[in-house]
């Protein structure tokens, strides 16, 4: 028999799905026999796995080791160390932290092989005795926004189920405010908020943008467009605040409020205002491109999510710029003060 006190992360979901978490390789239509033949109990009492368990609830396994361990695979063996995000760290509570992710670092894995910040996030919360092996079986720290590999900047961790559900929540009902910086060609001299419509293609990864007149005007028609319905289409909004501008060369520094978050929303955006991220292979301009490369050693997009402000929490904090960033403005005549600046 093996007994499984319900901890803090556990707690306040159901017995079931606890249980299919626990004895993560075995069939649903096991779990169900264990609870029908009381082999499963909850708190001394039989079970039907519907019951939502609560921290200090005891559940009892009348199971074999043998068994147990047959359906209850080892669940660190992805966690090798190979990003060690603890120099990032921007801020940390014993619910959440929050990473500067380097460009180049996926968010969560695309691939099986892949090594993302939430494998790291994980291997961090073990490594400091945030979670143990143990827990980790039924409860897993995770990203809880996502930054595109090549986006630089701000990404945020629940490291217990509390904190998940937290940002979870501020994340969907917008409270926390997200800031994004890039720099892009062309004189973009005044500020703008801009409603738009976008749809991404899935099979080539990209997006489309279209004004808020011109989506009206296919509406007017109920015409279809590039292959896509107009259902295909969600509304959008960012704001743009232009903090330097190079007039001689052609290039201006951006401050950028992200009040929707859809992909590649910042990049199609831009690029269908006639404002091309620099370094933007699928929206960009290939000439600024080229030049961006061969001059800064610039590899892709530029873009970084340098900010974020949650009013209801009193905090607000700022990821450094990478290192390239700084050195085209540097280059280009984009004043700056390596640092972010403030309202």
């Amino acid at each position: 028999m093996r007994e499984i006190i319900i901890g803090k992360n556990e707690s306040g979901q159901r017995l079931n799905k606890f249980l299919m978490k626990y004895l993560n390789d075995a069939p649903s239509s096991f779990v169900y026999k264990m609870l029908r033949k009381k082999n499963i109990k909850l708190n001394d009492k039989k079970a039907d796995g519907s019951e939502t368990v609560l921290e200090n609830d005891v559940v009892k396994l009348f199971l074999s080791d043998e068994t147990i361990d047959k359906f209850k695979s080892d669940v660190v063996k992805d966690y090798t160390g190979r990003y060690d995000i603890s120099k990032d760290i921007l801020y940390k509570d014993e619910d959440m932290i929050a990473v500067n992710k380097p460009s180049g670092v996926l968010s969560q894995k695309a691939e099986k092989t892949d090594y993302s910040v939430n494998e790291a996030v994980i291997d961090y919360a073990l490594s400091n005795g945030i979670i143990s092996k143990e827990e980790l079986g039924t409860f897993k720290p995770s990203v809880c926004n996502r930054l595109d590999r090549n986006t630089s900047g701000i990404i945020w961790a629940g490291v217990s189920l509390k904190g998940s559900k937290e940002l979870t929540n501020a994340f969907k009902e917008r409270t926390i405010d997200k800031y994004y910086y890039t720099i892009v060609k062309g004189v973009f001299d005044k500020e703008l908020l801009c409603d738009g419509y976008i749809r991404r293609d899935e099979k080539t990864n990209k997006s489309v943008v279209i004004s808020e007149k011109e989506f009206k005007e296919l509406e007017k028609n109920q015409v279809k467009k590039e292959n896509g319905s107009l259902s295909d289409f969600s509304r959008i909004k960012t704001a743009f605040y232009p903090l330097s501008v190079s007039g001689d060369k052609g290039y201006t520094l951006l401050r950028i409020k992200l009040i929707t978050g859809k992909t590649h929303q910042i990049r199609a955006h831009l690029g269908s205002l006639g404002y091309p991220v620099v370094g933007d292979v699928k929206y960009g301009d290939s000439g600024v491109n080229s030049y961006m490369k061969k001059t800064y050693g610039l590899k892709n997009h530029l873009l970084h999510a340098g900010e974020c402000i949650w009013k209801e929490k009193n905090l607000r904090i700022h990821a450094d710029m990478p290192e390239v960033f700084i050195k085209i403005c540097e280059g280009e005549g984009l004043l700056w003060q390596h640092g972010i600046p403030e309202d």
